[in-house]
């Protein structure tokens, strides 16, 4: 791992260091980590921590706070193997403050999490294999997320398209989840003889319904009767009567036709892989997530903690994904609203590159998160208070940011958090279905601004509750947006809109407690070569009520639908589907992230 320094002077006896001024007036301690670090560190400049976990463990001695804790992190890499876990018993005391940061710049000090896969050996052609001593579902080269060996190829690294249709192979098969049914040209036969139990399917289940994806391993084939067994049902039967559902097959060695591409063989702990320049460059992922903070509970939470300037590239995916339960009540538990099981991820798949749980006041600012598995930062239910600034997410397995409060009616546990001036870039690239920059879901009094979310394959934000709730037990109130530019959204799915809502106050009169103004949408519209079969795109939809909200000087590009489909239960003024829009009322120099934006701009 690397660490970068800040320059403050510090004198260390036994690890501690002698306050020095802080610039808001408060005294702050200062401690370091390098690559070169040790154990027998003490955690001065000149004889720094060897890691953030060592730093965490010493902070952590320490009994009553004095000052604001500053451990800089100074320049390089450093391999996550295990995740970072920050309790309540790492938080900030007596009103001080402890700060993990990149002590050289934002983005120079690296967690990765992933290494490299050695003992590579040429298997045929240009492909190499080699044993692993782990599993993960994701694969790197140099930086860019390889891709897993599907049927049929993709045609671009940026889409997710082609796709083949699944089809009705028996009447009374429709509602079926866990079988799909193909045509015989799309499925050689000659397959038959040497199925590869490895192999999976990436499906937009529900037939022309494009709104959520599965990733299934594959139990078996029948070549007479044509069809796949899934081991997990999807979310939706795979046809409905307008269309059959997109899919294609994936993780099979005969796939693996071109650079770039993988092939995992679970049973003999192989890796195969056809690399795109040098086979040293290729690592894999050691971690879903990288940092993990959480508290032991809602009355026991982790608070008053910063991580500034960190860059965090790699993590895992799951070896099967569904979103959400499939019936209300599947959980398992009673809950006021059972049917919200279906809204929200299953505990299998509650984590991030950054997972946050049972917290108050922790920023994360300035950090770099690339390449992940799932989503970006994952706020878990009982957060309060969780700022994410001056942040730049690329090439993001599911969602960007993702804040899911608790379930509705039953205490209001997430919210006040300030989401501000992040770039948000190629999202959904594993979870294409109900992918999202920012993804809000029973959680209020929230600030969004300064945002800009570029490339995905569904929506660009998204605020979602349940159009079955009452007033009383809605939580997604009060939340401002403002100043967004939303990008080359929809490429893969319909019937969104990039600013997207479901089920936000469906009862009269509506009050106007959910705001958005200075927003411009670009074009959105389908990737031509995903054949998607939903309804259409739109600019903003809110969606099974979506109500209660103002939308004031809004401007959407292209779409293949309406640029705004609501209930008449919100209020516009001067948005461009409106007669009478006056362009000069937008501040486009103020909209998307601010001139102190600490990263480069990905193009």
């Amino acid at each position: 791992m690397i660490f970068r320094s800040v320059g403050a002077v510090v004198l260390l006896l036994g690890g501690l260091t002698t306050p020095t001024p802080a610039a808001a007036g408060k005294p702050t301690c200062d401690y370091y980590v390098a690559t070169t670090g040790s154990d027998r560190g003490d955690g001065s400049a000149q004889r720094p921590w060897k890691s953030i976990e060592q730093a965490r463990d010493q902070v952590r001695s320490k009994k009553k706070q004095k000052c604001d804790i500053v451990v800089n992190v100074k320049a390089g890499d450093y391999v996550v193997e295990k995740t970072i876990e920050f309790t309540e018993a790492d938080s900030g005391e007596n009103g001080h403050k402890i700060t993990y940061r990149s002590a050289d710049g934002p983005g120079k000090a690296r967690l990765l999490g992933a290494k490299p896969l050695a003992g590579w050996e040429k298997y045929k052609d240009n492909i190499y294999k080699t044993k692993v001593d782990r599993t993960f579902y994701t694969l790197f080269e140099d930086g860019k997320r390889a891709t897993t060996a599907r049927h049929p190829n993709r045609t671009s690294e940026d889409l997710w398209s082609p796709y083949l249709f699944s089809v009705l192979g028996e009447p009374e098969k429709e509602a079926v989840r866990n079988w799909l049914y193909f045509k015989p040209e799309d499925v050689p036969v000659e397959w038959d003889a040497d199925f590869d139990k490895n192999s999976q399917i990436m499906v937009w289940s529900g037939g022309s319904w494009s709104w959520f994806t599965d990733t299934v391993p594959l139990g078996g084939a029948d070549f007479r009767k044509n069809f796949f067994t899934l081991n997990h049902w999807a979310r939706y039967a795979f046809v409905n009567s307008r269309s059959g559902s997109r899919y294609f097959l994936q993780n099979t060695l005969r796939f693996l036709d071109q650079p770039g591409e993988y092939y995992f063989d679970f049973a003999n702990s192989e890796v195969y892989y056809w690399p795109k320049g040098s086979i040293d460059n290729v690592v894999a992922p050691t971690v879903k997530t990288i940092i993990s903070l959480a508290g032991s509970s809602p009355d026991k939470r982790v608070q008053n903690l910063a991580f500034d300037g960190l860059a965090l590239q790699y993590s895992d995916f799951v070896d099967w994904y569904r979103a959400g339960w499939i019936s209300e009540g599947d959980s398992g538990y009673e809950h006021k609203y059972p049917v919200y099981d279906r809204q929200i991820e299953m505990p299998r798949n509650r984590f991030g590159m950054i997972t946050v749980t049972n917290s108050r006041d922790i920023d994360l600012t300035g950090l770099h998160l690339s390449d992940s598995g799932y989503m970006g930062v994952y706020l878990l239910f009982a957060n309060e208070r969780v700022k994410v600034s001056d942040s730049l997410l690329d090439n993001i397995g599911a969602d960007g940011i993702k804040v899911e409060g608790g379930y509705p009616g039953e205490g209001d546990i997430s919210g006040h958090h300030t989401i501000t001036n992040n770039y948000i870039y190629h999202v959904g690239e594993l979870v294409p279905g109900d992918a999202s920059g920012i993804e809000l879901m029973s959680t209020g009094n929230n600030t969004v601004s300064n945002i800009n979310v570029k490339h995905s394959a569904r929506y660009g934000i998204s605020l979602e509750v349940r159009p079955e709730i009452k007033p009383a037990d809605n939580y997604a109130r009060n939340n401002n947006f403002s100043y967004i530019k939303l990008e080359e959204t929809g490429l893969d799915s319909g019937d969104m809109g990039a600013f997207y809502t479901y089920g936000v106050a469906n009862v009269e009169p509506y009050p106007m407690d959910n705001h958005v103004k200075q927003m411009v949408i670009t074009d959105v519209v389908n990737d031509p070569g995903g054949a998607m079969p939903d309804s259409g795109t739109r600019g903003v939809h809110m969606d099974a009520g979506g109500c209660g909200f103002t939308f004031e000087n809004i401007e959407v590009g292209k779409v293949s639908d309406d640029k705004y489909q609501s209930y008449k239960c919100n209020e516009v003024t001067n948005a461009n589907w409106v007669d009478g829009f006056d362009a000069a009322k937008m501040e486009y120099d103020k909209i998307g992230v601010t001139s102190s934006f600490p990263y480069p701009i990905p193009s």
